[in-house]
């Protein structure tokens, strides 16, 4: 029987059935094709991976960022679901954020023509590095108090934080109050929807927007988000309409009575060569060369995080939370919120070139706002209220029912809703920014299913591959759709993970499957010089392309971090890789062979 050639078509088809995808492959593991002269695609295994750092980060990583300090050191960000981490020099260094809430009894002092604000607080135990989120307005002294304030310490018991605006100027108190103040107080009546804020010196006008942050019953009524002002009676007292009707006559005050305060808790830098174990917290104040007096709070937890750089200093936002920022040369040992930052963010990236912190998701007063974009002043990323002088500013998508991710792509910031895709253009003063939707019906799945590789970017939508380049947004045709969206866990989109690979010039996506039990089990990888698809089983829950630390780097959900190579170095991890190939052999006779890659 004469022999011939068989020549395998790259790339991986299931839209055809065994019998038509001739000389084909129909499934494979970890292999990866390589152009080679004749425009083909030859197959090899994909390589192995090693551990990056030999400790385990103690939860699954969602987020990985990779940076440069000043001293040249090489850093990796890891944002897991019950730490921030950063990494340097195979250490690392656990800089989670710690947060303490407290509901106490208001105890505001003012003096008249002051913006000082001392406020009794029993047992806080605050220090210079500390931040309070009011999340009760309190009234005192002519002031209303709300929203993030930076504290100066007074004793364990007593802290100072000075009024300001919107705009971050002083207001001051307009009389003296010894230990005063109140939050808001709830009137309803019986059968209508109508209630009554009683609230000093409010401020408020007919059209304003009214945040309750701490959800408070009243008369069968569960209050809780922005409301408008419908009504002002006086200066102490306006009103706003309710969802329902209230079931019975009530009065109540917003947390029962007390104010409700949420504690950024700062450590301050460890002194020069003095480690952690050189000295307990209390063993010197801030002139004696050792750490500074401070009750720790409890670290955060977060389903995701976004994570980006600023120069040196490591920007992280944990999902719906503040924006936080750790310096590594100024020796601070956790990440410090940023207090003139919006509280409630779903992202943030820093634009480039001009250099501007881009927050999505955002909000103005606490409640949070899907289409609501945020952003700072041009290299100030502590300005964030837009005025006449500087370039922070805001603006609200006009259509879609939430923004789903930012990313920094070529020459502008792409924004996906999860009806379409809108660009973000830097276009300089007065308007700062030029907004545009640019693709419909391509909406994003998931908050990390975008990437820009090579000049294009390229996004999973709700049920196809889309690209978008010189000539707009536009699908791509992917022979293996079924392996991905008719096995794709759709309770948890949020998970999926886009996983560029300049090195070889491929994108994949990991995807939780309807087996997996919510977690990443499999990907779908695409082959932007072949225009080939092939899959596979691997785990990734966070990734970053080749940066300054080398080749990718991905998180798995055992908690541990790995540089992807080619080549084997350290020790080497790598499944079982193969192809199945199909050879039709006459009318009656087509064979499917299993090959080892």
């Amino acid at each position: 029987m004469p022999h011939q050639a068989l020549k395998l078509i790259p790339g991986v088809d299931q839209n055809r059935t065994l019998a038509l995808n001739e000389a084909a492959i129909s499934n494979t593991n970890l292999v990866r094709f390589i152009p080679d002269r004749q425009g083909l695609g030859l197959v090899q295994k994909l390589g192995g991976w090693t551990k990056f750092v030999t400790e385990n980060i103690g939860s699954t990583p969602r987020a990985l960022w990779a940076w440069e300090d000043t001293n040249n050191n090489a850093w990796l960000g890891v944002g897991a679901e019950s730490s921030l981490s950063a990494i340097v020099d195979g250490g690392v260094l656990d800089i989670t954020p710690q947060t303490t809430t407290a509901n106490i009894s208001v105890s505001f002092n003012t003096t008249a023509g002051s913006d000082i604000i001392t406020i009794d607080a029993t047992g806080s135990g605050l220090d210079a590095y500390d931040v309070v989120d009011i999340r009760t307005q309190v009234s005192v002294g002519g002031l209303v108090l709300f929203g993030l304030y930076q504290v100066y310490p007074v004793s364990s018991d007593q802290f100072q934080i000075h009024a300001t605006d919107f705009y971050g100027n002083p207001v001051y108190a307009t009389g003296p109050v010894p230990g005063g103040g109140a939050v808001p107080v709830f009137d309803v009546t019986s059968g209508s929807a109508v209630v009554t804020v009683t609230l000093a010196d409010h401020g408020f006008v007919v059209g304003d927007t009214f945040p309750i942050l701490v959800s408070t019953n009243v008369g069968g009524l569960d209050l809780y988000g922005n409301y408008i002002v419908s009504s002002v009676t006086s200066s102490d007292e306006f009103t706003f309409n309710a969802k329902n009707s209230a079931d019975t006559n009530d009065t109540q005050s917003e947390n029962g009575g007390d104010v409700q305060f949420i504690y950024y808790n700062g450590v301050g830098p460890a002194p020069i060569n003095a480690g952690y174990g050189h000295g307990g917290y209390g063993t010197g104040g801030y002139g004696a060369g050792s750490v500074s007096p401070s009750i720790p709070g409890t670290p955060i937890t977060a389903q995701d995080w976004t994570l980006d750089n600023w120069g040196e200093i490591f920007i992280s936002n944990p999902l719906n939370g503040p924006v936080y920022n750790w310096s590594p040369t100024q020796n601070n040992p956790i990440a410090t919120v940023i207090p003139t930052a919006p509280s409630v963010n779903a992202g943030v990236l820093v634009a480039m070139p001009q250099r501007q912190i881009i927050a999505w998701g955002s909000t103005f007063n606490g409640i949070q706002d899907q289409l609501l974009i945020r952003w700072t002043d041009v290299d100030n990323y502590t300005s964030w209220a837009g005025t006449v002088t500087n370039q922070a500013g805001s603006f609200r998508l006009s259509k879609g029912s939430k923004i789903v991710e930012c990313i920094q792509g070529p020459q502008q910031t792409l924004v996906w809703t999860d009806l379409g895709v809108w660009s973000m253009q830097y276009v300089g003063p007065p308007y700062v920014y030029q907004f545009n939707e640019i693709g419909t019906g391509c909406g994003l799945i998931g908050r990390k299913a975008a990437a820009s590789m090579n000049g294009v970017v390229y996004w999973m939508g709700q049920s196809q591959f889309f690209r978008l380049g010189g000539g707009g947004v536009e699908p791509i045709t992917c022979p293996i759709w079924d392996v991905i969206f008719q096995d794709l866990d759709t309770n948890n989109l949020n998970k999926i993970r886009v996983a560029p690979n300049s090195r070889f010039g491929e994108i994949s996506w990991y995807y939780p499957t309807t087996s997996s039990n919510g977690e990443i089990a499999k990907y779908v990888k695409y082959n932007i010089i072949l225009n080939q698809w092939d899959f596979g089983t691997l785990s990734r829950t966070a990734w970053i392309n080749e940066s300054v630390l080398g080749p990718p780097i991905g998180g798995a959900p055992n908690g541990f971090i790995y540089q992807h190579r080619n080549v084997a170095i350290g020790v080497l991890y790598c499944q079982f890789s193969y192809v199945i190939v199909n050879i039709h052999v006459n009318s009656e006779t087509n064979m499917s062979y299993f090959v080892h890659a």
